[in-house]
This record gives structure tokens, C-alpha cells and sequence, in this order.
């Protein structure tokens, strides 16, 4: 069978930085480790005022396709992943495309567009469209290019404010590819629910508590799901799991709860059956009220196991080491993930070349998607010409009162005009409005 996956990628975040800990929380009369311990964030990214998902985007792409030696005409297929359009008819894609042909001599008129929504699922969901369009061979030799690109805003004083976060993702999906190839098996939980939505409006409605139950349910399903078409999965058959994140103590109930799954059955559990006993099996009990409280003092128990915290450490920890620094992307969030995890294993030297991931993906409404991932030799090359680090750096430290004047900048229903806290740079910019109010857009050199 043809390989097909993630030949290139590109990371583009927003160019301002709020920090949490020493500027945020003192606003809000919080102790700092609500942020940097509860929910595992440090800060968080947002746009500039000539910043949107658009430029995002197109700049992300643009560095993707000039360090890979790309023109248009390698392109077939533009896929734009969003929960933050800010158009119900045209595509995000159809801007982004646009902002390219201002930088190469030919154009993408060939190339087929569009824009996914399904929550944060979405970027995963436009890299599974892409995969299909080239394993049906309706390719004809061309790559596509898919564009997870969001700005995740809330409410001021809402719950969900601590974990904003902008950026973009940028993939280019091939035959034969440099990074990872994708599996043909999948898993999938998927249910109506309103843990999160915007019903025509730009900041979410959320039920936090529901939202988390939600999130690890559809995961469990989609692993369940994953196991029927792949077969069992165990601890030792990945190199990292990179999962959907929100924020990094989501991630955290999300692992014990994986790594529980995964060892049931297996030599894991008997090995820590003298500490903690087996897992609770439900014919053991006389009610499901009695079988839950059992599992969840098991899984207290389980992740204080040295064998647990080994594994959390080697397998969820470096996944989760971009998203700390700059919050939630939506739908770019489980490909920070992968990233983070591939740029770490670089780091320390290790390689991966036939090792697998485990991606773990989840959109609000409620759809979670695994599926595995095999690293492919030479990585480290495609790793070593990221700029994620830098991007992170290079980002301007915001005040409070500019915290404000930013969140308004972005807010629809206020259209505060604001000059810039950083000078463009070789960059696509937001530049105004036309006639027919669409959104316009510059290449300042």
C-alpha cells in the first residue's frame, strides 16, 4: 500500500504573550500554580492588531513552502481547519491562497479548497481528507496543504480565559513522506453534546465539568473503536501520545485513564497487582455505582505507581511543552502536540525512525478520533528546520492593561482600532476592509 502522512510542517504563532503566572493572575487575585500547576500553563499566545487566521496561516504555509522548495503547481488541494472563520460562506482557505499568489508567480486555481469545521477535531479531520484524496489517487502527483489556523478567545472573566491561545499549523500531506506516515486504521467516540458551542456567536458557551467528562469519554470510545480495527494497544508500542490539548491538565486525566485501558489484561497490571491490586472487573460488583468508585480508587492508586509516572514522563510529558507556553490553538492543538513530542526526542537524541505515535484527537459536540502514526527515517532533518522556538521567543510581553486593549482589538462586537505592539516583517498582514466588507490582506517585506 502507498505511504502517504506528514511530509512537512510549520508552526506560526501569534506575535504577542501573556504571561500567566506574573501578569495574569495577580489581576484576578490568584496564586500563580492555579495556572502553572492546575491547569499547566505558563502563557498564552494571542494576534496582533494586523493579525488574524488568515495571516496566521498563510505565513505558516508560506515558510512551509519556501524552505521545501514548493510552487503552486505542486499543490492540489488547500484544506483550511477553523472554529474561528469569520465568514459563513466563503472559505478560510480562499484567503489563504490568496495571500500566497502575492508572493509566487503562479496561482492556485487548480488546486481544490476548502474548510473543515467539527471543533478542535477538525485539523485532524482535514489531514484524514487530504491522506484519502492521495490513497484514491486522485492526486495526480500533487501534495496537499492543510492549515489548522485559530484564535482562541473567551469571554472576559469566564473560566475558559486562562487557556486562550493563537496560532496556525501548517502540514504538507505527500506520498512517501519525511515525517510520518498515517495508518489506515482508525478509531472514533462520537456523540451530540453541548459541552461547548458557539451558536452564531464569537466567544464559547462551555459546561467545564461536562466538557471534561465528555473529552474522556469520546477518547475511551475512540480507543475502544481503535482496538477493534487495529488490535489491542499497549504502553510499550508507542514512542509519545500526543493528545488534543486544551490545556495540559486535561491531558493529564486523559493519560491515566488511556494507560489504565491499555494495561487491563496485559503483564503491566500483574506486575502491579502486589502493589495495588488487579483493575476492577464489573461482574465483581453488584451495582455500576460501587464498579465506578472501585476503578477510580484504582486509577488514584495506579498513577502514583512508579511504573505510571515512568511512563507519563517518557511518553505524555514532552508533548505537552509548546502548548504550555502558548495555550489553546483549537484546532491546531494535538498537531503542537506531535511537534512538541518529535522536537524533543531530536533534543535528547533519540531516534525514531519506525517507532509509532498515538494521536489522540477531540473536538467539542463531541467527536475524538486515534489513530497511529510511524515516524519515518531522516526526521530529525525535517525537525531541525522548525522555528517554534523562536517564534515562542520573539513574542511580545504583554501588560495587563495591553492584555485588555488586545482582547477588545479582537472582540467583533467592539471594533477597536489599535496600533500594533510589534512591526511586521516579512510578513502577510490584515490591511482593511473592501467594498463588499471582506477582509484584505499585504505582503509588507
Amino acid at each position: 500500500m502507498t505511504s502517504v502522512g506528514i511530509d512537512a510542517i510549520e508552526v506560526r504563532t501569534g506575535r504577542l504573550k501573556l504571561d500567566l503566572a506574573e501578569t495574569f493572575a495577580p489581576e484576578q487575585g490568584d496564586d500563580p500554580e492555579k495556572y502553572t500547576k492546575g491547569l499547566g500553563l505558563f502563557s498564552s499566545s494571542f494576534p496582533d492588531a494586523y493579525e488574524d487566521i488568515v495571516t496566521m496561516g498563510a505565513n505558516a504555509a508560506h515558510r512551509l513552502m519556501e524552505r521545501k522548495g514548493l510552487e503552486p503547481e505542486d499543490i492540489g488541494r488547500i484544506d483550511v481547519a477553523t472554529e474561528s472563520s469569520f465568514d459563513n460562506s466563503k472559505p478560510v482557505s480562499t484567503y489563504i491562497a490568496g495571500c500566497l499568489e502575492q508572493v509566487y508567480d503562479g496561482d492556485f486555481h487548480h488546486a481544490n479548497k476548502g474548510e473543515r469545521k467539527f471543533a478542535c477535531i477538525a485539523g485532524t479531520q482535514s489531514l484524514d481528507d487530504a491522506v484519502n484524496w492521495i490513497l484514491a489517487g486522485r492526486n495526480r502527483g500533487r501534495g496537499a496543504l492543510v492549515i489548522a489556523t485559530d484564535t482562541a478567545l473567551y469571554a472576559r472573566d469566564s473560566s475558559g480565559e486562562a487557556t486562550q491561545g493563537a496560532g496556525a499549523v501548517a502540514m504538507y500531506i505527500t506520498e512517501d513522506p519525511d515525517l510520518v506516515k498515517l495508518s489506515t486504521e482508525q478509531g472514533y467516540g462520537s456523540a451530540d453534546e453541548t459541552d461547548f458551542l458557539k451558536p452564531n456567536q464569537q466567544f464559547p458557551s462551555v459546561d467545564g465539568k461536562r466538557s471534561v467528562q465528555v473529552y474522556l469519554a469520546r477518547m475511551r470510545e475512540a480507543l475502544e473503536d481503535f482496538e477493534r480495527a487495529a488490535g489491542d494497544t499497549h504502553p510499550d508500542d508507542y514512542a509519545f501520545i500526543p493528545f488534543h490539548t486544551p490545556f495540559p491538565g486535561m491531558v493529564r486525566k486523559a493519560a491515566v485513564l488511556g494507560y489504565r485501558h491499555m494495561i487491563r489484561g496485559t503483564d503491566v497490571e500483574e506486575a502491579l497487582a502486589d502493589d495495588i491490586g488487579r483493575q476492577p472487573r464489573r461482574d465483581d460488583f453488584d451495582s455500576r455505582e460501587a464498579f465506578e468508585d472501585a476503578i477510580r480508587e484504582y486509577v488514584d492508586d495506579l498513577k502514583e505507581t512508579d511504573a505510571y509516572r515512568e511512563w507519563y514522563g517518557e511518553a505524555i510529558d514532552p508533548t505537552l511543552d509548546i502548548s504550555s507556553q502558548v495555550g489553546n490553538w483549537y484546532t491546531g492543538s494535538v498537531h503542537i502536540a506531535r511537534v512538541s513530542a518529535l522536537k524533543h526526542a531530536v533534543e535528547q537524541g533519540r531516534d525514531l525512525a519506525g517507532q509509532k505515535l498515538l494521536v489522540a484527537s477531540y473536538g467539542s459536540g463531541a467527536q475524538a478520533e486515534i489513530h497511529e502514526e510511524t515516524v519515518q527515517p531522516g526526521f530529525e532533518d525535517e525537525v531541525a528546520e522548525l522555528n517554534v522556538d523562536a517564534e515562542v521567543e520573539r513574542r511580545y510581553d504583554l501588560s495587563f492593561s495591553e492584555y485588555e486593549q488586545i482582547h477588545d482589538r479582537h472582540n467583533h462586537e467592539k471594533s477597536v482600532e489599535l496600533e500594533p505592539f510589534t512591526q511586521p516583517d516579512s510578513e502577510f498582514v490584515f490591511d482593511g476592509w473592501g467594498p463588499m466588507n471582506e477582509r484584505q490582506y499585504t505582503y509588507i517585506e
